[in-house]
């Protein structure tokens, strides 16, 4: 799904159909015409600038899914249908109240806020997959992963009491900025890009079918896109975004 701003759009369908998916295109707007979300498999919330990411980012396009495919989007999610929403994606599932978890609050209970770094972070950066999610779209990540990111509002904080530790004793945390030895930034620039709390690149819901991540995986799909494939005698075929699409397509074959 897009709206003005997003511009991600078309590398993210492109992952999916090399994976073998039929993918749509659909703005809100023919979303909301046509309502029939029910007669798709999975949704992707690609990143940009929705609307210009005015008043905060990604949260005009929450308001509008929240106002108008609310029910629809619960019983989407409730199907065990995939969602997953990249960098302006992610900040709209949270705004929505689809992460961390499905409640449609009017007040989000976290946020992704301006980078400690006051500004954009343009770069490639190292994650870690925690291997007690259930999420599904992470389960084939290598144990540490190189991805880009794009963003002036990445920090991941609490807006509740509590929902910190939830998250974390939950399993909830499905990525985790890292240096390139897989050990956890522990809040350390420039490894944690943008000073999140617990170093989050990602979380998931309970259902582990709702991802969303600040870092990119349709701009690490291709192994041409990876920053060191000149140091190598062949370019790879993929880089580390593959398994994000492949587990997402891989799920739904298997389910529907």
């Amino acid at each position: 799904m897009r709206v003005g701003g997003t511009n991600r759009d078309l590398d993210v369908a492109t992952c999916l159909e090399d994976q073998g998916a039929i993918v749509e295109i659909l703005h809100l707007n023919d979303v909301l015409r046509r309502r029939n979300l029910s007669t798709y498999h999975g949704l992707v919330f690609p990143g940009g600038f929705a609307y210009g990411d005015y008043v905060r980012a990604g949260a005009i396009w929450a308001k509008r899914i929240g106002s108008f495919l609310g029910e629809d989007l619960r019983a989407f999610a409730e199907a065990g249908k995939p969602i997953l929403g990249i960098c302006n994606g992610f900040q709209v599932l949270v705004e929505a109240g689809l992460l961390p978890w499905l409640d449609f609050t009017e007040s989000p209970m976290v946020s992704l806020a301006s980078n400690a770094s006051g500004h954009f972070e343009c770069r490639w950066i190292n994650l870690v997959p925690n291997n007690r999610v259930k999420c599904i779209f992470t389960k084939s990540l290598p144990a540490v992963g190189k991805f880009p990111i794009a963003h002036g509002e990445g920090r991941f904080i609490t807006q509740t009491p509590g929902v910190l530790e939830n998250l974390a004793k939950s399993d909830l945390i499905a990525l985790q900025y890292s240096n390139s030895n897989g050990i956890i930034a522990q809040g350390t620039y420039p490894e944690n890009p943008n000073g999140s709390e617990l170093d989050i690149a990602g979380i998931c819901s309970p259902s582990g079918t709702i991802l969303g991540l600040m870092p990119h995986p349709e701009n690490a799909y291709w192994g041409y896109q990876t920053p060191d494939w000149t140091e190598r005698r062949e370019i790879p075929s993929h880089g580390d975004g593959l398994s994000i699409f492949k587990s997402m397509v891989d799920y739904i074959e298997g389910k529907f």
